[in-house]
């Protein structure tokens, strides 16, 4: 069966995509949920103009997400612990701290969900943390952790 999608579904395509998915993926899933339509000559044209939305959206996500990379990259943001002898955090320091350390210390909201740690900070020093705010930008936060 051919169908539109009316959103992005993961593994399947984008919003606007005309692709051909099977009878009971469609009917039972895609169509039911409101993520698909079926494919009919009226709504080809619908499609090319979902494309085109969302081809500008995207633009303007992606020159916003550069925008933000320019700004974090060279910046070191600073976080403060309590800390044993050692060196060693008494607890962690995860995503969402450093999403509010951000906030704070730029003005820039970064959502937690678009910063990626292989594992949470327990340690004093400098860390790079990842963040992805677009699938076609990708840059590291660097982030200072010092005692209190």
């Amino acid at each position: 069966m051919k169908v539109i999608l009316r959103a992005d579904v993961a593994n399947v395509g984008k919003r606007g995509d005309v692709l051909a998915v099977a009878d009971g993926y469609a009917r039972n899933y895609l169509v039911p949920r409101g993520l698909a339509m079926r494919a009919s000559d009226g709504t080809l044209a619908q499609a090319e103009s979902m494309r085109r939305a969302r081809d500008v959206k995207d633009a303007a996500a992606r020159t916003a997400a550069e925008d933000i990379a320019r700004r974090l990259v060279p910046a070191i943001i600073r976080v403060s612990a309590r800390a044993g002898s050692e060196g060693r955090l008494f607890g962690s320091i995860t995503t969402a701290d450093v999403a509010e350390a951000v906030a704070d210390q730029t003005g820039l909201e970064l959502d937690r969900r678009k910063l990626h740690l292989d594992e949470p900070i327990r340690e004093l020093g400098t860390h790079r943390v990842l963040a992805k705010l677009h699938s076609e930008v990708e840059f590291p936060v660097t982030v200072e952790v010092a005692g209190v």
